[in-house]
C-alpha cells in the first residue's frame, strides 16, 4: 500500500489502526501534508496548513501510542477546520482582507473537543466573505475549485472543506452552515454532510452573526465518520446560549440501526422550487432505495409559504449589524456582492424583522405538522448540479426565473430558519460526471434517526470509494 492510499481510508478505519500500532500517526499526516502540497495548488482548498503543527501533534500522538497511553476517539486523525472558527494561534481570516493577519487567542468549542479527542489539526479551509453566500471565492482567498471538474465550484461557504474531503485531503473537515453551507458542498463534492439540530454544537466563541441560523457540522466521506466526529462535538457548553443538552446518545451506535417502518415524506418541489430535471430524476431513483429498505416512502404535496423574502430579511439584517461598520473604511475592499447584502440590511425596519420573524415561525409549524405523520422528510439537497466556478448562482432553473443568490437552494436554508437536522448524502451523477445530492431531513432533535437512515442508504449505495478526477491517480 502506498502512503498516498491513506489519505483515503476513512477516520474509523485510521484511529483503530493508529490504535492497534498497524499504522503511526506520523506516517498518516505525512501522507496527508505531502498530498494536500501536491493537489490543493489545483483546488485551494485550504488557506492555511499548518504543517508544522500537525507534525508536532502527530509526534505527541504517536509517543502517547508507544507509552501504552488509554487513546482518545480520533487519537492521531487529520481534521480541517472552516477559516470562519476561531483557532488558537492559527490565523483565522473570515476570507476577508479586513482579518488577513488576525490570530485568535482562543479555540472555538469545536476545535478545544476535537483537539481534546486527538484530532492532528493540519490546517484551516476556505470560506467566501463572511460565509455570506454559496459559492466559494474571495478577495482575499481567491476561487476554490471542485476535484470533480475544476471549472465548477464546489459550493460554499464550505466550499474549501467539502473540496478538501472530496479529493483526499482529509477524512474529516468542520463546516458552518447558516443557509445550507455544509449541505451545497457535500451535493457538489459528493461527500457526505450533517447540519446537526440548531444547538446540537456549540458555536462559539469567535464568529458573530446569523445567531438564529447557522450551526456547526461535520464533513466526511463515510456516515459512520460523521457520526463519530459528531459524538466528539456535541454537547451543551455554557459560552452558547442556544446549545441543547446532552443527547445521551451515542451517535457512532445509532448509526447501525435498521430503517425497516419508518415513514417517509417524498417532496420534490416544496410547493415553490425549481429543480433541473436531470437532478429530480436521480434523487427520485435514489429514494427507492428506502423503499427496498423496509422504509415507506410517500410523496406528499408538502407546500410551504416560501421563506425566500424572509430568509433574506433576516440574514441580511444580521448580517448588516454585524459587519456594517466596515463599509466606511473597507468597503473597496470587500467581496461587491457582499457590500450590496450589507447595504441591502441596512434598509430592513424592525417591522420587516419582526414578519420575517413571524413567517419563520409559520415555516417551523408546517414542518411540525408534517412530522406529525413522518419520521423523515426526503427532498434533493440543491435544485442544479455545480455550476461554473468564480460565478453567481444560475437565474433561470427549468425554465423559470429564480433569484441567483439563494434561488437554486430552495431546500437547505427553510431547514435554518427551522433547526431540525438535515444531511445530504450523494444520490448519484449526471451524465457529466458531476455530484447530485439528496438531502435527509429529521424531526426535532433527531439527529441520530438521520444518521442512522444516511448509513443505511450508504449501504445500499457506497460512494466513498469513489474518486475525483482531480489526484484519482494518487
Amino acid at each position: 500500500m502506498g502512503s498516498q492510499e491513506l489519505c483515503w481510508w476513512p477516520a474509523t478505519e485510521l484511529a483503530l489502526k493508529i490504535r492497534t500500532k498497524a499504522i503511526s500517526p506520523v506516517e498518516v499526516a505525512e501522507a496527508l501534508l505531502a498530498r494536500i502540497e501536491s493537489i490543493d495548488p489545483a483546488l485551494n482548498a485550504y488557506c492555511t496548513v499548518t504543517a508544522d503543527l500537525a507534525r508536532g501533534q502527530a509526534r505527541a500522538a504517536e509517543a502517547a501510542v508507544m507509552r501504552g497511553e488509554r487513546l482518545r476517539p480520533l487519537h492521531g486523525v487529520p481534521v480541517s477546520i472552516k477559516d470562519l472558527i476561531f483557532t488558537k494561534g492559527i490565523r483565522t481570516t473570515y476570507g476577508s482582507r479586513v482579518f488577513s493577519e488576525f490570530v485568535p487567542d482562543e479555540d472555538a468549542v469545536v476545535v478545544e473537543r476535537l483537539i481534546e479527542a486527538g484530532a492532528i489539526v493540519v490546517g484551516k479551509t476556505t470560506t467566501p466573505e463572511f460565509g455570506y453566500k454559496g459559492m466559494t471565492d474571495s478577495p482575499l482567498l481567491g476561487v476554490t475549485r471542485n476535484p470533480w471538474k475544476l471549472e465548477r465550484t464546489p459550493g460554499g461557504s464550505s466550499g474549501g472543506a467539502g473540496a478538501a474531503v472530496a479529493a483526499g485531503l482529509g477524512p474529516l473537515a468542520v463546516g458552518t452552515d447558516g443557509g445550507g453551507s455544509i449541505r451545497i458542498p457535500a451535493s457538489f463534492c459528493g461527500i457526505y454532510g450533517l447540519k446537526p439540530s440548531f444547538g446540537r454544537v456549540p458555536r462559539g466563541p469567535g464568529f458573530p452573526g446569523w445567531e438564529f441560523f447557522s450551526t456547526i457540522g461535520p464533513m466526511t466521506r463515510t456516515v459512520r465518520d460523521a457520526a463519530l466526529m459528531l459524538d466528539v462535538i456535541a454537547g451543551p457548553d455554557r459560552r452558547d446560549l442556544a446549545s441543547l443538552p446532552a443527547s445521551g446518545l451515542s451517535y457512532i451506535n445509532a448509526v447501525e440501526g435498521e430503517v425497516r417502518g419508518l415513514r417517509c415524506a417524498w417532496s420534490p418541489d416544496f410547493g415553490y422550487a425549481a429543480v433541473e430535471p436531470e437532478v429530480l430524476d436521480i434523487c427520485r431513483q435514489a429514494i427507492t432505495l428506502f423503499g427496498r429498505l423496509g422504509a415507506k416512502v410517500d410523496q406528499v404535496k408538502f407546500v410551504i409559504d416560501s421563506p425566500e423574502e424572509p430568509f433574506n430579511v433576516m440574514a441580511a439584517a444580521e448580517t448588516a449589524t454585524t459587519w456594517g461598520h466596515l463599509l466606511p473604511e473597507w468597503e473597496g475592499k470587500l467581496d461587491p456582492g457582499f457590500v450590496s447584502f450589507v447595504k441591502l440590511g441596512m434598509g430592513m425596519s424592525a417591522a420587516a424583522y419582526v414578519k420575517a420573524m413571524q413567517t419563520r415561525k409559520k415555516v417551523w409549524n408546517q414542518m411540525e405538522q408534517l412530522f406529525r405523520h413522518y419520521d423523515l422528510l426526503l427532498t434533493p439537497t440543491i435544485a442544479v448540479p455545480p455550476f461554473a466556478a468564480g460565478k453567481p448562482g444560475p437565474t433561470e432553473i427549468a425554465g423559470r426565473d429564480v433569484t441567483p443568490g439563494i434561488g437554486w437552494l430552495p431546500f437547505t436554508y427553510p431547514l435554518n430558519m427551522t433547526g431540525h437536522p438535515a444531511a445530504s448524502v450523494p444520490a448519484g451523477f449526471t451524465p457529466d460526471g458531476l455530484p447530485v445530492g439528496l438531502q435527509l431531513v429529521g424531526r426535532r432533535w433527531a439527529d441520530d434517526c438521520v444518521l442512522r437512515a444516511s448509513r443505511a442508504f450508504e449501504e445500499a449505495q457506497p460512494w466513498a470509494h469513489l474518486r475525483p478526477s482531480v489526484g484519482r491517480e494518487a
